[in-house]
């Protein structure tokens, strides 16, 4: 996989919004592999496909690609707020392509994908509606908590302008597979929260006492339990059943 970009393709484009777009979408047609299945080559939906951008001819896998030409930040903005929430009810939103470039120096700084199962209703914010002046009065967009998926869930294909070996992207995409076996999003959000917890102490190795100090901010997430405890408890039950965790004993773990 290479990083530069041929910005020379959209020379006739007048808008530097359409020039990144033709450019980066190029760039992913011809450098990027499904990180579901490791096919080299993705195809491109034709133009307004409503949904994704991308799809994988071995294993079907959509993608949907957004770029930006700085930092890719807490939240990227998104399109409908209700369109997007109902897409994740019904299981068929799809992964997200994040890149990052240097129109200057034509290259990708930054390129990640973020699997489809990460995303839970929680990490969607609704903005505010259009003004009644607006061309589409009353529309109401959304952006994408990026900030608020676990690190697990931001899967780097270049980094820093780096490029990561094909077999890591796989691995790291295959880690956390068995979320997408959790149709229900409250259970899904519940693990996804246990994640971000433990990645939050910073180290590989952690008990269940430091998980504990979690109970007051996962009980904010989910006011409903009251049973906070019992519930980390069985997080970690299934984290450690789906081989994300090493149970090592007397209430300590680590993570793989």
């Amino acid at each position: 996989m290479r990083v530069e970009l041929d910005t020379t393709i959209a020379q006739q484009y007048k808008s530097a919004s359409q020039r990144a777009r033709v450019v980066t979408e190029a760039w992913v047609n011809e450098s990027v592999f499904c990180p579901n299945c490791g096919c080299p080559d993705l195809v491109k939906y034709g133009n307004n496909q409503p949904v994704a951008d991308f799809y994988c001819n071995d294993c079907h896998e959509d993608y949907e690609l957004k770029s930006k030409g700085g930092p890719i930040g807490n939240r990227i903005s998104d399109g409908a707020y209700q369109a997007k929430i109902t897409r994740l009810t019904q299981s068929t939103n799809p992964n997200l392509f994040l890149l990052r470039y240097d129109w200057a120096l034509a290259c990708v700084v930054d390129f990640l994908v973020i699997p489809k199962y990460y995303f839970v209703p929680s990490i969607i914010e609704q903005r505010k509606p259009l003004s009644p002046a607006a061309r589409r009065a009353g529309w109401e967009g959304s952006n994408i908590l990026v900030s608020t998926i676990p690190q697990s869930g931001r899967i780097f294909y270049v980094h820093d302008k780096l490029v990561k070996p094909k077999e890591a992207v796989l691995a790291e995409f295959r880690k956390t597979i068995f979320l997408r076996e959790q149709k229900k999003l409250d259970a899904k959000g519940w693990l996804l929260d246990t994640m971000r917890c433990i990645e939050k102490l910073g180290k590989g190795r952690f008990t269940i006492e430091d998980a504990y100090g979690f109970e007051d901010e996962l009980h904010v997430l989910h006011p409903e339990n009251k049973h906070i405890k019992a519930k980390i408890r069985q997080q970690l039950q299934v984290l450690r059943d789906e081989r994300y965790l090493d149970f090592l004993g007397g209430g300590h773990y680590k993570v793989r």
